[in-house]
């Protein structure tokens, strides 16, 4: 499983866990990893670049708390948008 390879391998590049497409799946990943996983790769990207988030739910609040701790930095786009199965763009603008 995943998730057992970042628990052990938190020292890795963040990018190891983006597929070709630039897709981060976290709909196995327990929330006590996937949360900062998420924000830290975020956080590494390059002004312009993305990555797409899939998750089981909407992930609102984690778009609350990067707006909140920089205000106008991300651009938060819908790719799919169903009950158990959510994905969205991220991208740093700024």
């Amino acid at each position: 499983m995943l998730w057992r390879a970042i628990t052990f391998e938190m020292n890795t590049p963040l990018n190891r866990y983006l597929d070709e497409n630039r897709v981060m799946d976290v709909r196995e990943i327990p929330c006590s990893i996937k949360h900062g996983l998420i924000l830290q790769t975020w956080r590494d990207l390059a002004i312009g670049e993305s990555f797409t988030l899939r998750n089981g739910h909407d992930p609102m609040p984690l778009r609350y708390q990067i707006e909140a701790e920089h205000p106008g930095a991300l651009s938060w786009e819908y790719v799919t948008h169903a009950p158990d199965d959510v994905s969205v763009k991220l991208t740093k603008i700024g």
